[in-house]
């Protein structure tokens, strides 16, 4: 092959990784776009009566659905950066970063609360109402924001120990979780605690489904409200899979640059960032957005921009 065909080889190639990018990145923006504008509808929603707001599970709700939202909204950010190719200073995506693990810790966390609370709604109704209390479910998500926190600050003060990089620096690569944390520590770490949290959250999960399940099967329990409960936490499960398996997108990017031609790497990353990245963040709102007898008309009112008037079903509360 000659130089001038080489040449026109890889400007050719490098054009055709540019058109796959704009198309993926347009269609990866859009529906990401569509549920930010669904979830920061239903923020407003479980602020807008005192019912969502004086209830423990729709106050663990809310906190749930900030934490997705805020993470899909960084992982958008970061995605269009580095679809265009846009380089940040160091010490700003040290920020973004660290929120982003901050808010990912805090879904594994909230999930299981979440399940713990469905699980004595249903193994322990007359206790139920002393047991998951307003204060009570302030302090345990309280605990669990401190414990992120200071898994996040921990990071932050290793880096700044051990990482001689300056931070008004601009970035050598995009910027992502590796390329800032790049020492090997860092991933050990991260290994470590994510293998900690994932064991612990899960089997704090798995244990209230079983426990669940083995309720709905007794003659005295309620079988309707039994059987809503099992299915929302199997869906907890399942997002607790998908967000762990968000945390290995750049790794598994990471280990197929250099050996997979670039077209197909950003076709694997547009699949891994809409099936891993986004769709955990956004079955919240399918979950109790639409499954919810309480949340979904009030929700849809304000979908439709309040054309519709709401249409609150008998009791207020529709148990999961």
């Amino acid at each position: 092959m000659s130089i001038q065909s080489w040449k026109n080889s890889s400007t050719s190639e490098q054009y055709e990784v540019k058109l796959v990018k704009g198309l993926y990145g347009f269609l990866s923006v859009s529906p990401c776009l569509i549920f930010l504008y669904i979830n920061a509808v239903m923020l407003f929603t479980l602020r807008s009566k005192p019912v969502f707001t004086e209830t423990p599970r729709y106050i663990l709700l809310y906190n749930l659905l900030f934490a997705d939202t805020v993470q899909l909204a960084l992982g958008q950010l970061l995605y269009i950066l580095a679809t265009a190719r846009v380089y940040l200073v160091r010490y700003v995506c040290l920020i973004i970063t660290l929120v982003a693990i901050l808010t990912t810790d805090m879904s594994f966390f909230n999930l299981a609360i979440m399940s713990l609370e469905r699980y004595v709604a249903v193994c322990f109704p007359l206790r139920h109402a002393s047991i998951v209390t307003i204060r009570s479910t302030i302090a345990a998500v309280a605990a669990a924001w401190a414990i992120c926190s200071a898994n996040m600050l921990l990071r932050l003060l290793m880096l700044v120990f051990l990482d001689s990089m300056p931070f008004h620096h601009f970035m050598q690569g995009f910027c992502s979780k590796e390329a800032v944390f790049r020492l090997k520590i860092f991933r050990d770490f991260d290994k470590g605690f994510m293998c900690v949290v994932f064991v612990s959250m899960g089997t704090v999960i798995v244990c209230s489904y079983i426990g669940v399940i083995v309720t709905a099967r007794s003659a005295s329990s309620d079988k309707a409200s039994a059987s809503k409960a099992h299915k929302t936490i199997l869906l907890h499960l399942i997002q607790l899979g998908l967000t762990l398996a968000s945390t290995l997108v750049s790794t598994i990017l990471t280990a197929l640059h250099g050996s997979v031609d670039r077209v197909i790497i950003v076709r694997i990353h547009y699949v891994l960032f809409l099936c891993l990245f986004c769709s955990p963040r956004c079955l919240s709102c399918l979950i109790y957005g639409l499954r919810d007898q309480a949340i979904r008309p009030v929700l849809m009112y304000h979908l439709s921009f309040c054309l519709r008037r709401p249409m609150m079903p008998a009791g207020s509360l529709a148990k999961h």
